[in-house]
């Protein structure tokens, strides 16, 4: 079994509200940055992509339940998990730890669009990169 991908991630003021608790919309940029790691990490130059091709990954849906607060100096890990490659798409788990208390649980789905705004493939490079990394497991669907 693959282990997930891991992103640190540490509490500073900008990230909280006035009581020293994490603003529950900053979450989403840590799970963006980890997600934005573990390509890189495996050579998928998103830049390039975009620049090429007009290619990129926005979020289709994602659902995420607020299990326990952050707070101010809080030492966090962003593990995410690659579940599913379709065709022109990604799911992933995107789960937020403080040790081994689990903060937040993410499942996100991204879409592969061309600079039109119209899906397309995932492009070889990117499904060569990711394939050897994804869990098999049977998904709830996530869409509505």
């Amino acid at each position: 079994m693959t282990e997930p991908h891991r992103f640190a991630v540490r509490i500073h003021w900008e990230d909280t509200d006035a009581a020293g608790i994490v603003y529950y919309a900053n979450y989403l940029r840590f799970i963006e940055r980890a997600r934005s790691d573990l390509v890189g990490e495996r050579g998928v130059d998103q830049a390039a992509l975009l620049a090429d091709g007009g290619v990129v990954f926005p979020v289709r849906r994602c659902e995420i339940d607020y299990l326990q607060p952050a707070s101010l100096d809080d030492r966090l890990e962003v593990r995410t998990t690659l579940r599913k490659l379709g065709g022109a798409s990604l799911n992933m788990d995107q789960d937020i730890y403080r040790g081994e208390e689990k903060l937040i649980q993410a499942k996100v789905r991204l879409a592969c669009i061309d600079g039109t705004g119209r899906p397309r493939r995932l492009p070889d490079q990117v499904r060569t990169a990711l394939t050897r990394i994804v869990i098999h497991t049977v998904l709830p669907d996530v869409r509505n």
